[in-house]
């Protein structure tokens, strides 16, 4: 109903006519001048208007409490309206009252303290007593004590207590349509006083300094302590006493009271009252909510500490109060049966007592030491005298409340779902429990309370219960789950596998998880049919509730639906992410395929194919989430996992390579990314371990791990590079913290954060490497390392060519050397040969790469001298071998190393592992060798015939025969003999046969036979009979091959 409509119903029309006869029946006088004690002869009229529109001719509670509130609002508002007498021009504009209020007579306070009083409108006068500001609402409470202290009856005293009460426990909420237009009758009131006109009447002012809202109170109950005739109203009046004592002055902070206690509290107040009440006006809920506000008002400190009365007052108020009905004989207590308001006084006892004997209180009260004494001796004769024993209620009872409290969402109670879900179960039969959840499953929406339940469930299947019970509650459970937020979802998943990797199944026995898979049939199939997105979100519940239940068993499923079904990736993206966790991934992806598959479904998931209700771009599944799942975690030096890291590395990179905004700060800059940079670096440095060995339980970080590394730290620091160039400022404390942390590392590891900090920081490198090059001090400064002692210039300068293009650039190009000088030349070269050995075992293969374009542009510049000798043939036939000779020189030097490297001091320098990784690198460069050779001469694609000749075949295959001698020496030489050089020798042979059969002339028949024996000597110092064998094999093919062309020819 609008405020327009029931302000002008005939309801109104009945209290105007109620008053108008009061007005009546009270001339000569107007009702204005009315007294207390004319009450009873002239408020009939209005108290039955009052009843005739509450009572008889409203059905529905809600709508009767409605209008009583209204009633008292257009009551106090006439009485507010005639004291203040507001200009009548204004007031019918501004007060939406102004037409009811003007069909009403002049009335007093008297009038709404009878009328409350007579209705037992308490509750209402309180809610619209605290629309006014703080001063005037202990004004208009003045007002009302003044009234019941006058001429006071049993019913005053009672009036008092509950008006006390209310003010005690009612802590003000939402305001409804009512309080809020009784404010702006409050206000409106307010702002007329401060220009008081000749018509407006005297006010009581109070004095802020002495007068109180709990001052007024404990002077009003001092003043009519002699009218209480009956025990209940004064257990009923100290408890309130006690109370406020113990809210106003001893409790700082509000009580948490544990559920056990509260529903028992609360359990017994409802079994009390319904003993005491006519069972068919008996209104559960509301006594159940009345009970938990009363217990609430009594642990919750007072909004405002009083301000007009000190403790000490308050107590000797108490003791007077006291006194004097302990001499009345009014506070003996029952032995048994006691009532509702004797177990509160008993309660009320028991807090202030506690509370007094905290020593805090008694330093508080030092100089009144006596009155406090007085009042523990007075309060601990009086729970002494309580001899009654508190009954308890039933387990009965207890359940009987929970289940009202939750199925009316009852508010107050967050503990009990908790309680009912663990303790209470046992209260009620298997059926009434198990439907109770199923009612108010939103009650139980946590990680921690199906945890519970959980286990409730896992006890009962253990305990030979009622199959069907058990089923029925294993729904219940993931019911419950399937309506969690997706942040519950992931906790509650990471939670359950931590104790078993198949989920709620691996609590329960196959009886009762029977009919799962047909579920899980029909949690996918809803996702291939749900192409529209209204029903997308049933199918994401769908898969989440089977996951629920059997995670190992949906994501096989949810993968090979990602792999198999194109375009399902898009529709399972809110897949929870904690089943994409550590202990389901790691396990179940064996094999290079499946985490190829698993990088390209989280690939998918991430691109932003999706468009948001503002337009915006978004993806399925968050890069950023993919990063705290995956990657994190898992991102430590000493990680327990190499594959793991390898794996977590290509993860990160597919995260990084997704499209962004670049007019946006990059995602990675909310995910601590200096610490990730850190992480990074730290892996980075713990690659110059890889050839060391490996303590118990230490897995070092792979060479093949060092290239995916670079590319990933390299990639993470261009994006980050470019954002803290935009906002330096915001980013500069993290830019520092970086740089001293990687202050602990290898002097190499800072060049890999260049592009983070841009120009923040110089190039830092050895002193050592200052002394070969000349490199500007702008841009490059010097680090004194006890590693990089004299002569050690090369090494570092060869360190820095390897680390990238831009660096390589630069050394080359400020190379110092003095081609003039031969023997500074010729000490050049040993150098690099020495500095080549000491680096070549922790190259990468991009590093590698690197080092052979220095080595060649050093040769091609004639600043590297590498002098060439035939070490495999007893004459130089007559060739031109210019064209080769950058290839043949460059393999020179390769064998040089390999022969420092191999020699009898550095022959247990590495690891069994680092040779075959040397044994790896020596081959590409051969190979890359080999494909240059074979580039300075044509083959011919159609069929050779005698007359066709290359310009220089011989030349060639003179030059295919010492690579075929060099990788075998060295082959020979490095331990282990790596297949990677067996390999490359083979196909060394393969361009050998190539060119002879495009060119039949190249070579004689005596020249074939001569060259087989001389590969197959050669040949003959591998120790692995297989890989001789198979040489052995080609050779001999190829050189058959020849001289059958001869003879035909």
């Amino acid at each position: 109903m609008t405020l327009s409509s029931w302000l002008s119903c005939e309801k109104t029309a009945v209290l105007q006519g109620g008053f108008l006869l009061a007005n009546q029946i009270c001339q000569p006088e107007p009702l204005l001048s009315l007294k207390k004690e004319d009450w009873d002869r002239i408020g009939c009229p209005i108290v039955n208007a009052v009843k005739e529109i509450c009572e008889h001719s409203l059905r529905d509670s809600t709508d009767r409490v409605h209008w009583r509130k209204r009633i008292l609002c257009i009551v106090w508002s006439k009485i507010l309206e005639v004291r203040n007498r507001e200009d009548i021009d204004i007031k019918w504009k501004e007060d939406p009252l102004f037409a009811l209020q003007n069909s009403l007579p002049d009335i007093n306070h008297i009038v709404l303290f009878e009328l409350v009083k007579s209705m037992s409108f308490s509750t209402i006068y309180v809610e619209l007593l605290l629309c006014f500001q703080p001063a005037e609402r202990c004004e208009e409470l003045k007002l009302l004590v003044d009234h019941v202290t006058s001429s006071s009856t049993e019913a005053d005293v009672k009036l008092l207590l509950e008006v006390w009460w209310e003010l005690l426990k009612n802590k003000r909420g939402c305001l409804d349509a009512l309080d809020q237009l009784f404010t702006a009758q409050c206000s409106r009131s307010m702002m007329s006083t401060t220009e008081p006109s000749p018509l407006a009447s005297k006010r009581f002012k109070p004095d802020p300094e002495s007068t109180c809202v709990v001052h007024v109170l404990f002077e009003g109950l001092r003043k009519i302590k002699e009218h209480l005739t009956s025990s209940e109203l004064c257990y009923f009046a100290l408890s309130i006493c006690l109370d406020t004592l113990y809210t106003s002055y001893l409790l700082d902070n509000a009580t948490d009271l544990s559920i056990e206690i509260k529903l028992q509290n609360i359990s017994r107040t409802v079994s009390l009252k319904k003993r005491k009440e006519v069972i068919d006006g008996f209104d559960l809920i509301q006594v159940i909510c009345e009970a938990q506000r009363d217990l609430a008002a009594t642990l919750t400190p007072a909004e405002t500490k009083p301000c007009g009365m000190a403790f000490i007052q308050a107590m000797q108020v108490t003791l007077e109060i006291i006194c004097s009905w302990e001499v009345m004989g009014l506070l003996k207590m029952p032995s048994s049966d006691p009532s509702v308001m004797a177990i509160r006084l008993k309660d009320s006892l028991d807090r202030v007592l506690t509370s007094l004997e905290q020593p805090s209180h008694a330093k508080d009260l030092v100089g009144n030491g006596q009155t406090l004494n007085n009042l523990r001796v007075t309060l601990k004769g009086l729970t002494a005298s309580l001899s009654f024993t508190v009954p308890e209620s039933s387990a009965a009872e207890l359940a009987n409340i929970s289940i009202t409290i939750l199925d009316h969402h009852l508010e107050g109670f967050e503990g009990l779902p908790g309680l009912l879900a663990s303790k209470l179960s046992q209260n009620f039969s298997e059926m009434e429990w198990i439907h109770c959840l199923e009612r108010n499953g939103s009650a139980f929406q946590t990680k921690e309370l199906l945890m519970t339940l959980i286990s409730k469930l896992t006890a009962k299947c253990q305990s030979d219960a009622d199959v069907q019970h058990c089923k029925k509650l294993k729904d219940v459970i993931v019911n419950i789950f399937s309506h969690l937020s997706l942040p519950e979802k992931n906790a509650t998943l990471s939670e359950m596998l931590s104790i078993s990797r198949k989920g709620l199944h691996g609590f329960l026995p196959s009886s009762v998880t029977i009919g799962f898979s047909k579920e899980l049939n029909l949690a996918f199939n809803s996702i291939i049919q749900s192409g529209a997105n209204s029903s997308l979100d049933a199918a994401i519940s769908a898969v989440a509730r089977v996951a629920f239940q059997n995670p190992e068993a949906t994501l096989r499923r949810c993968c090979h639906m990602a792999v198999v079904n194109l375009g399902a990736h898009a529709m399972i993206t809110d897949y929870p992410a904690a089943l994409r966790s550590h202990d389901t991934v790691w396990s179940k992806l064996s094999s290079l395929q499946e985490e190829n598959q698993f990088l390209q479904f989280l690939a998918e998931m991430m691109k932003c194919n999706l468009t948001g209700s503002t337009g915006e771009k978004r993806s399925f599944l968050p890069a950023e989430e993919v990063l705290h799942v995956f990657v994190q975690p898992y991102l430590l030096p000493a990680s327990p996992s190499t594959s793991n890291l390898v794996f977590c590395l290509q993860i990160l990179q597919c995260t990084l390579s997704q499209e962004t905004r670049s007019d946006t700060v990059h995602w990675i800059m909310s995910c601590s990314p200096f610490p990730l940079l850190y992480c990074l670096a730290q892996l980075l440095n713990e690659c110059n371990r890889c050839w060391n060995q490996p303590v118990e339980s230490e897995t070092l970080i792979s060479m093949e791990s060092k290239d995916l590394l670079l590319s990933v730290l390299h990639t993470l620091g261009i994006i980050v590079g470019k954002d803290v160039a935009r906002a330096p400022d915001v980013w500069s404390r993290s830019l520092f913290w970086l740089y001293s942390k990687v202050e602990e590392l290898d002097w190499t590891v800072r060049f890999y954060l260049k592009d983070v900090w841009g120009n923040h920081f110089k190039y830092e490198v050895p002193n050592t490497l200052l002394s070969v090059c000349d490199l500007p001090e702008q841009e490059w400064s010097g680090l004194d390392l006890p590693q990089y002692g004299q002569g050690t210039g090369l090494v570092a300068w060869l360190e820095c060519c390897a680390l990238s293009d831009r660096v390589h650039e630069a050394m080359l190009e400020s190379l110092s050397l003095n081609l003039l000088k031969p023997d500074e030349v010729n000490m050049f070269g040993k150098g690099q040969l020495v500095a080549v050995c000491q680096i070549l075992p922790w190259c990468t293969s991009r590093e590698w790469e690197r080092l052979l374009k220095v080595l060649q542009e050093l040769l091609q510049s004639s600043k590297l001298y590498v002098p060439y000798s035939l070490e495999y043939v007893d004459f130089l036939p007559l060739l031109d071998l210019r064209l080769f000779a950058g290839e043949l020189r460059l393999s020179v030097f390769l064998l040089r190393i390999f022969q420092l490297l191999c020699g009898s001091r550095c022959s247990d320098w590495l690891s069994p592992q680092g040779w075959v990784h040397t044994g790896r690198l020596y081959a590409n460069a051969m190979r890359g060798i080999i494909s240059s050779v074979t580039e300075k001469i044509p083959l011919p694609s159609t069929t050779p015939s005698p007359k066709t000749s290359g310009a220089c075949s011989q030349e060639v295959l003179f030059v295919f025969t010492q690579l075929f001698c060099h990788v075998l020496h060295v082959q020979v030489m490095i331990p282990g003999q790596p297949e990677a050089l067996f390999l490359c020798a083979l196909e060394i042979l393969t361009h050998y046969e190539a060119v002879i059969s495009a060119y039949p002339d190249s070579c004689t028949a005596l020249q074939g036979l001569d060259t087989r024996h001389f590969f197959t000597t050669i040949t003959d110092n591998l120790h692995c009979a297989d890989m001789k064998a198979a040489l052995h094999q080609k050779i001999f093919e190829f050189c058959s091959f020849g001289l059958s062309q001869k003879n035909v020819k």
